[in-house]
């Protein structure tokens, strides 16, 4: 789940910090005002709350690499030093070819745990990392699907996807708080001053989060549904039944502790169920995974079996 619960946290985390960013414009400056005693101006709310969602997500898009590296601890191959580090860049080299794609970095990050991610600001400025305990477990058959898996993210575009979904999600959350806020501070609190008072600031900002995370099962099923063309890439880029001894090998380690910061789970091969039910699920189950391959369906909003657009 590792690529997008990390774009999910550092996306909420700028939008909350340009939200402040925003009270405090208004409140000093006078700019960017949309509300005063007569009333709540929707027109100039909805535009800058598109202003600031984009903003947001495409911050969170340009930095996925960087937060990637960065949460993992990835080391990105620069010379290879030993045979599997050569192994790994001529078959990530092979694969983007394939694809249609530049060349991604290449990392790999310490951890017992079977996975790997991509991430990037677009197909050709990617990142794509694996664990040691990937390259310890997994067959090179196996370890190959997996990068074929992770090759078909970036060529699938899904990051840009993601962020778009995302900044319209951003819109309406940044809407709908401010609307919240206004109610808080003048139907139940009363405030008939000229401006917002603290109230509309307070409730706002717990809006944002609460509607952040409830809108986040809207990404989680965006999510889901790219892994199945994800799987369908490493099936066409490795083999068919590599990419589902892949699958079968992660179903085996599923119960190994997952090693990979709680921001990053989405961005990985393998997933967890989360506490919250399959509507906080990065990752349909695997058993779905592997029957989708054995019967060559794929679930990427009707796209071909085995295509990467």
């Amino acid at each position: 789940m590792k690529r997008i619960i990390l774009f999910l946290l550092t996306n909420l985390a700028v939008m909350v910090v340009l939200s402040v960013a925003w009270f405090v414009i208004s409140k000093v400056f006078g700019l960017g005002v949309t509300m005063d005693k007569t009333g709540i101006n929707y027109g100039s709310t909805l535009v800058l709350a598109a202003v600031f969602g984009f903003g947001g997500s495409l911050i969170s898009l340009l930095m996925s690499k960087w937060m990637a590296k960065r949460s993992v601890g990835a080391e990105v191959i620069e010379q290879p030093r030993n045979e599997a580090e050569r192994w790994l860049l001529q078959t990530v080299e092979r694969q983007a070819k394939m694809a249609g794609i530049g060349m991604p970095e290449v990392a790999i990050y310490d951890s017992p745990e079977i996975n790997a991610f991509a991430t990037g600001a677009s197909r050709n400025n990617a990142l794509v990392a694996v664990s040691t305990g990937l390259l310890a477990n997994m067959t090179r058959d196996e370890a190959e699907a997996v990068l074929g898996h992770e090759i078909g993210h970036v060529a699938n575009g899904d990051m840009i996807t993601l962020t778009l979904i995302q900044g319209v999600v951003n819109t309406f959350v940044i809407f709908f708080a401010r609307i919240v806020g206004y109610f808080v501070d003048r139907v139940l609190l009363k405030n008939q001053g000229d401006g917002p008072g603290i109230g509309f600031y307070v409730t706002t900002i717990v809006a944002e989060i609460i509607f952040g995370i409830l809108a986040s099962i809207i990404v989680m099923w965006f999510s889901r549904q790219r892994e199945f063309r994800a799987d369908e890439a490493g099936a066409r880029f490795a083999g068919r039944q590599k990419m589902i001894a892949a699958l079968e090998r992660l179903k085996l380690n599923y119960d190994m502790p997952a090693q990979l910061p709680a921001q990053m789970t989405a961005f990985g091969i393998s997933g967890h169920r989360g506490s919250l039910g399959r509507l906080f699920m990065s990752h349909p189950p695997l058993d779905e995974r592997i029957a989708a391959l054995r019967h060559g369906q794929s679930s990427g909003f009707g796209a071909r079996a085995g295509t990467v657009q």
